[in-house]
């Protein structure tokens, strides 16, 4: 049941977030986008060891 509630209020809070964020006039130019994006997979991958790690030691 806390699996629901979780999940619904993240789908209101996209609601509520995506059109803030459409409305902004926010824009991020090319440069700061490949700087961006040269840290995500790194990031996932020291995510997912760290998760392995907590799992092993569970």
């Amino acid at each position: 049941m806390e699996v629901l509630i979780i999940l619904g209020v993240l789908f209101l809070a996209l609601l509520v977030v995506v059109p803030l964020i459409e409305r902004s006039n926010m824009r991020i130019s090319s440069e700061t986008a490949s700087k961006v994006a040269r840290w995500i997979w790194p990031l996932i991958m020291i995510s997912l060891v760290i998760q392995l790690i907590y799992m092993m030691a569970r």
